[in-house]
């Protein structure tokens, strides 16, 4: 058997679907699994609503994921002559036929059918009928001749064995009457040109599939073997749209998930290897198969992305977090500057706490990224007479010291909180709205060691001097 060969075939017409992702993952990574190779069909067929803009997302948001392809880009606009050969040689065997029926004929077919809640085949009209009657005023489209009796059989990767009637498969047009071929005569020919080995993709592709495999058949091509994923659903159970939220990859990226945790969750949407949840990329490599891919749709469950993001942020180590970091800032948020960079590596191990995303961290980090404290309003408000005497013998205690820790400042903390009669609270929390802004955010000692002395000192001095 030749070495395996798979793909993926998007459309440049918008965004790339979660679903697609994960569609070109099972293809490159079964194809890695094997030591094949994996390669990227552009189908920019549809000139109206492909745009080079979307070929440019599709390719980043794959290689952001990790997927890269090999070779070229397969761009099927450039191929549009071959498929048109393929359908006259189909036309010449006796395998295509031209069909002469008007738009009023193929609609009046179609409402009788409705009428009759069956599904609508087209009549096969012209399948034998003599050219020779055929009218001067239309231009014909091209038919294929598909078969009539008996069953067609797929041993499907994935569902296992799919029997369907022939004659439930209408003689499908592969020419339009302008001489554009159809999806499933370009599709057809491009996987046969490219030596496609495997065809893994939604279930909702199974009838093309059974088109398809009858072109192969009647221009005697090898056919490849065939793999239907399940669709993936939303958390309700309806199938998931590009008009769902979170539908596309800039949806979670934007939000701080991070590339390895979206493929992780990817990979086990609807795939299982033993207990295993946590994959590193080799490991996914390693054990992927198609036996491991289940039936069912799965669900898009936005709780488990947020807490497979959560445990990579937890484990990774602090260099690769901040570099996923430094790339999420400048993209979304607002570049790191060069004289901040120390303080945010350095804190990391505390404002990644309780950080579901990428996005939780930078706003925990936002106290460190600001030279100037933006106040809350309301917060501001609790600085009474009390919390300022406090704030002003916190300032001269550490102007005392050569460098702040943890062991230089609780002894201070705890002195000013028994020479004021309060609690933590009653000291940690004017504190902490004077150095951040808000009442709210990581400890208190975590805050002044990672903002450093002359930090401290300087924001503690301003609000001082405003009273």
């Amino acid at each position: 058997m030749s070495k395996v060969a798979t793909r993926f075939a998007p459309s440049p017409t918008g965004a790339l679907h979660i679903g697609g992702v994960r569609t070109a993952l099972f293809n490159w990574l079964f194809s890695k699994n094997q030591k094949g190779t994996f390669h990227l069909r552009i189908e920019d067929t549809d000139k109206e609503r492909s745009k080079d803009e979307h070929k440019i997302q599709i390719i980043k948001s794959l290689k952001w994921i990790g997927i890269e392809h090999d070779g070229e880009e397969y761009i099927q606009s450039q191929k549009i002559e071959d498929h048109i050969k393929i359908a006259n040689e189909l036309l010449q065997k006796g395998n295509a036929y031209k069909c002469y029926c008007s738009v009023e004929e193929i609609e009046e077919q179609k409402k009788r059918a409705k009428q009759k809640k069956i599904p609508y085949i087209y009549n096969r009209k012209w399948r034998d009928t003599d050219e020779k009657d055929a009218p001067k005023d239309i231009k014909p489209v091209i038919r294929f001749k598909s078969k009539i009796e008996g069953n067609s059989k797929l041993k499907d990767l994935v569902q296992g064995d799919i029997e369907i009637e022939n004659n439930t498969i209408e003689d499908f047009i592969i020419l339009r009457n302008d001489g554009t071929p159809t999806y499933n005569l370009s599709a057809t020919v491009d996987d046969h040109q490219m030596g496609m080995t495997h065809i893994i993709r939604g279930d909702d592709h199974k009838i093309n599939t059974f088109k398809q495999i009858q072109i192969y058949q009647a221009m005697s091509w090898i056919v490849p073997e065939f793999a239907h994923i399940p669709l993936i659903h939303t958390i309700e159970g309806k199938k998931l749209s590009k008009r769902d939220n979170a539908s596309t990859l800039d949806d979670y990226s934007k939000i701080g998930i991070m590339p390895d945790a979206l493929r992780n969750y990817l990979l086990r949407l609807g795939w299982s290897y033993q207990d295993k949840e946590i994959f590193t990329l080799d490991e996914s490599i390693q054990h992927f198969n198609l036996e491991g891919i289940g039936k069912s749709p799965s669900k898009l469950d936005m709780s488990r992305i947020l807490s497979m993001n959560e445990h990579y942020i937890k484990t990774i180590h602090d260099n690769d977090l901040y570099k996923n970091l430094v790339e999420y800032c400048s993209i979304y948020k607002e570049k790191i500057k060069s004289d901040k960079e120390t303080k945010i590596k350095s804190s990391l191990y505390f404002l990644k706490n309780k950080a579901k995303t990428l996005e939780d961290i930078f706003n925990n980090a936002q106290y460190i990224l600001d030279d100037e404290v933006k106040f809350n309003e309301d917060d501001l408000k609790l600085i009474d007479e009390k919390a300022k005497k406090i704030i002003n013998e916190f300032n001269n205690q550490i102007n005392k010291l050569e460098n702040l820790d943890r062991n230089k400042l609780e002894p201070i903390i705890n002195n000013l909180i028994k020479n004021y009669e309060t609690n933590f609270k009653g000291v940690g929390q004017p504190l902490r709205i004077v150095l951040t802004g808000s009442k709210f955010g990581p400890g208190l000692y975590d805050i002044i060691i990672s903002l450093g002395k002359d930090d401290v000192i300087q924001r503690l001095g301003k609000v001082l001097k405003q009273n």
